[in-house]
């Protein structure tokens, strides 16, 4: 069996800050009983499908892309001068939309405004229109479009777009007065009450507040509503609520008992943002959304943990996927002779399977060759690193040269992990190491991997918990998909100089 180490003191260490923890947590937990009742009794039994649809009609971009592709199409049929194909529609909608996008001007809002969108949709549309008059010159020089003509489009287009997102943004506000999602306020203090109250007393923003998910010691709120000191307490307001928002009050990864709560709210599908009461906020790793929203005169913005870079999150995957069946195709023969070793060093079970803990805390069964037995118990709790007696030769030259890992390379196909990413760790230890060592649940930002800028750095086996944090974390902060490629390379080189310790 191999495990991910950390040295004797880390031990002590987290049992005393988990008693501490759990002595805070007593001093601020609170009996709840005002938890709002759904305003539906039957909303559970409707179905996540029922409430997600709401959401995407109130929250999302499909009533913004049909108003921008109206507005190109009107404009193609009623600008004098124009003698374009009714075939171009199709593509004039499609190019707006790309624009559009590229401007983040479908991105979530909780106040948006057609008029501060303006600009934006001018130079779009400017844009869009100058290219359609390219085409046209380059299919037909006599068809070219006239600079009037071509003025002409770009007004009436930017006119009727922002006249449809006007109605569009109406039409939703209307509708959050109506039906406001349950919402939750995430934060300590004075701050998440003021924000509550705002919601509270403004509700063109769509959000009704439910409670309070204090994530400090003496967050005693106001006595409005109730104040959910627990990760229980939070999961009951959530499901008993059809908690569809939660609105964060300090970047996430600025608390550990903030942070966990981000795993808790994506699970139950809940839209995510960060109001800033102090107007200090910076969100390591997260994308701004511009121009910038607001909630009462607050600084919002919609969290967005994933990396922003989607093409470059997908072609991350897509390496991973390739390079790890490539990897699995060209060590077969390797893993066979590993595999036969173990057997006839320390019989039957080759593989060990355990649970750890993935992107957003979900957990995952992660493979390793058996290096040492153990009983399930032991095997979730107790650190065990390279110079364990009990480790027969075969187990511990396994773990040496880290040949142990090399069937999570089947965890890697399988999405559970990544190449390059976090050492995944069990439960057991992520809640103990998250009560002591700050950054810690920020880990879980991104997908865990078989090595990372941690390991290349010498941090594996039995070494620092609280440094291999602060490597991984800055690994999230400055993730590129050549650095990866850089992390595997170092990988390698250390492969095959036999570095010493497990990972």
């Amino acid at each position: 069996m191999t495990m991910d180490s950390a040295p004797p003191r880390h031990t002590g260490q987290g049992g005393t800050g988990h008693a501490a923890g759990a002595a805070g947590t007593a001093a601020v937990r609170r009996t709840v009983t005002a938890i709002h009742p759904p305003r539906r009794p039957r909303a559970d039994q409707a179905g996540p499908l029922v409430r997600q649809r709401r959401d995407r009609c109130r929250h999302g971009a499909l009533p913004l892309l049909a108003a921008d592709a109206l507005a190109a199409a009107l404009t193609t049929a009623a600008s004098p001068g124009l003698e374009l194909p009714g075939e171009a529609a199709g593509p004039l909608a499609v190019l707006v939309a790309l624009l559009h996008a590229q401007a983040g001007l479908y991105r979530p809002r909780l106040a948006p405004s057609a008029l501060l969108e303006l600009p934006a949709l001018a130079a779009r549309a400017a844009a869009l229109w100058c290219v359609a008059a390219a085409a046209v010159a380059a299919a037909d020089p006599r068809q070219a479009l006239g600079w009037w003509a071509l003025l002409a489009a770009v007004c009436l287009q930017t006119a009727l777009a922002c006249a449809g997102r006007g109605l569009v943004n109406q039409l939703r506000r209307r509708s959050g007065r109506r039906r406001p999602a349950s919402t939750l306020v995430v934060g300590p203090g004075a701050g998440a009450a003021a924000v509550a109250a705002a919601l509270h007393g403004h509700p063109e923003y769509g959000l009704r507040p439910v409670g309070l998910a204090a994530t400090g010691a003496g967050a005693d709120g106001d006595g409005a509503m109730p104040v959910l000191a627990t990760h229980e307490d939070v999961r009951r307001a959530v499901i008993q609520n059809s908690v569809r928002d939660a609105v964060f009050t300090r970047p996430p990864e600025a608390d550990e008992h903030t942070a966990s709560l981000v795993r808790l709210f994506h699970d139950h599908g809940c839209r995510l943002w960060l109001a800033d009461p102090a107007g200090t906020a910076k969100v390591t790793g997260m994308r701004l959304a511009e121009p910038a929203d607001q909630l009462w005169g607050y600084a919002v913005q919609p969290l967005l943990p994933r990396p922003a870079r989607q093409l470059e999150r997908w072609a991350k995957r897509g390496l991973d996927s390739a390079l790890a069946l490539c990897a699995l195709i060209a060590v077969a023969p390797l893993m066979g002779v590993c595999a036969l070793a173990v057997r006839i060093a320390d019989g039957p079970g080759v593989l060990f399977r355990q649970e750890r803990v993935g992107l957003y805390g979900r957990p995952f069964t992660l493979l390793k060759f058996r290096t040492l037995r153990a009983d399930e118990h032991e095997s979730a709790t107790r650190w065990t690193v390279a110079g364990d007696n009990r480790m027969s030769p075969v187990g511990s030259f396994l773990r040496k040269s880290s040949l142990d890992e090399l069937p999570q390379l089947w965890n890697v196909v399988r999405g559970d992990m990544s190449l390059v990413g976090p050492r995944p760790e069990r439960p057991f230890f992520v809640a103990k190491f998250s009560s002591v060592h700050p950054g810690y649940e920020a880990r879980h930002r991104m997908p865990v991997g078989i090595t990372g800028l941690a390991q290349i750095n010498g941090l594996r086996g039995d070494t620092s918990i609280e440094d291999r944090a602060r490597f991984d974390n800055h690994y999230i902060d400055t993730w590129s998909l050549w650095q990866d490629l850089w992390i595997l390379a170092r990988t390698a080189a250390s492969f095959f100089r036999f570095r010493l310790g497990g990972s």
